[in-house]
């Protein structure tokens, strides 16, 4: 089954920045709330796993698309525009606010 991982990262500083972003996997896990993600990613400093708070399968396609607990950077001990490239880097891609609504 393809496994649509999906954060919202967001900045309480720097203007409020915020993105989407997505990263595919082909498992024969099925996720559930609650558990927690581990990817290489997440910057280790700041965060170590995020715990999935929603999860939709759609067995005409063969999708299961999951929704990570949101990361509101407060302290900038990391910038947000490093976290984003560290993201980036390691295979996830920032994707429109549109599309992320239509997964909500």
């Amino acid at each position: 089954m393809k496994i649509n991982l999906y954060i919202f990262v967001s900045s309480l500083k720097n203007n409020h920045k915020n993105e989407v972003l997505q990263k595919s996997y082909q498992s024969d896990f099925r996720p559930m709330i609650g558990d927690i993600v581990d990817d290489p990613g997440f910057h280790p400093q700041y965060h170590n796993g995020y715990e999935i708070v929603k999860v939709t399968i759609n067995y005409h396609t063969n999708e299961c698309y999951v929704s990570l607990h949101p990361l509101a950077i407060e302290l900038e001990e990391i910038e947000w525009e490093m976290y984003i490239e560290r993201l980036i880097a390691n295979g996830w891609q920032v994707i429109s606010k549109e599309k992320w609504k239509s997964f909500q």
